[in-house]
């Protein structure tokens, strides 16, 4: 690996455990019996990179969403259904973080949405004690802020010019492939996070 001076992490399969099935099953109990068409973790239909970018809000997409299934859910039903993937932050990756903050300036770019932002945060309290994950981070992009996501080029390339990183001595990393090639076009360095392997595992 060539000398690295910054980190942007990807969130899920890095700090945070996913499970995309619990989600898939969630949805099949609630009649949406082919969920997997609308969204896994490297395809998102209209609606759900709609959701990503933030260009709907959340009361429009429950609407879209039943709409789209035909099925009758509550709001807090299909919120709770969508949230299932979301499993732990495992404290030890969030010391970790803590522990490279004084070597690199790191940074946070995650595919979300405003639905699992307020979940997530509040499972970040409950797992490590600690307030405010977003401050481990010189910045953190969230897709449905930035109204950008991977693995499109222009997050990225938003990030580098607003933070000016030279794309060389940037390291990316992430556990979803496409995203993996389009920051490696770039001419980031990246290393593909694929499970078992943890950032624990990451010799820094």
């Amino acid at each position: 690996m060539k000398l690295v001076k910054n980190i942007i992490f990807d969130l899920g399969g890095v700090f945070i455990n996913l499970d995309f099935q619990k989600t898939n099953e969630a949805f099949q109990q609630l009649g949406a019996t082919q969920f997997y068409s609308f969204f896994s973790q490297t395809h998102s239909n209209s609606l759900f990179a709609a959701l990503e970018t933030g260009t709907i809000a959340t009361h429009d997409f429950y609407d879209a969403f039943r709409k789209q299934t035909g099925i009758l859910a509550t709001n807090k039903a299909i919120a709770h259904a969508w949230n299932a993937m979301l499993i732990n932050f495992p404290p030890e990756r969030i010391e970790w973080l803590n522990s490279i903050q004084n070597k690199y300036d790191v940074f946070l770019y995650s595919n979300t949405n405003q639905i699992h932002y307020d979940c997530f945060m509040e499972m970040f309290k409950r797992d490590t004690g600690k307030d405010n994950f977003n401050r481990y981070f010189k910045k953190a992009y969230y897709s449905h802020k930035i109204k950008m996501r991977k693995p499109d080029a222009d997050g990225f390339q938003l990030i580098l010019q607003e933070q000016n990183l030279a794309p060389e001595e940037t390291l990316f990393i992430d556990d979803t492939l496409p995203n993996i090639q389009t920051a490696h076009s770039l001419g980031l360095q990246t290393i593909h996070l694929k499970a078992p392997l943890t950032v624990l595992d990451i010799p820094l």
